[in-house]
């Protein structure tokens, strides 16, 4: 990765709501997923993009991380407005992953979150199934 701004897709989600859940990110055309154990829609949504900043400052070192710009696209209105002080955020678990985003943007150049059509998340939300399938059969 020799370029100074990446894009991001993540999604996060719960079946059941709250139920088994799992974040998924595409970075570079590289897919990474994780399950997260039993949570909500909400918090899964935060959880993917914690996730996702974690490993792209893995893969790029926490020098090269410094330097990038990062676009983070999630298809969730809610999260997007709350990340970018749109929203208000009421709910206690929320606002720690609120602190938990804010202080890991500190280590990129800049960090932007992007509402996007669904449609346009498909294989960040194909991840999220597929490891939810993966542990529910």
């Amino acid at each position: 990765m020799e370029r100074n701004q990446v894009t991001i897709y993540t999604d996060g989600g719960a079946r059941g709501n709250p139920g088994p859940a799992a974040t998924g990110a595409v970075i570079d055309e590289k897919h990474y997923y994780e399950y997260i154990g039993e949570t909500t829609n909400n918090v899964a949504e935060y959880k993917a993009i914690i996730f996702a900043l974690k490993k792209i400052k893995q893969l790029l070192g926490k020098a090269k991380a410094g330097e990038t710009k990062i676009e983070i696209k999630t298809d969730s209105e809610l999260i997007a407005n709350q990340l970018n002080g749109q929203y208000k955020i009421k709910e206690k678990e929320l606002a720690s992953c609120f602190i938990e985003i804010w202080n890991l943007r500190q280590d990129f150049r800049k960090v932007e979150f992007i509402q996007i059509p669904r449609e346009e998340n498909k294989i960040a939300d194909s991840l999220v199934n597929k490891i939810l399938d993966s542990k529910l059969l």
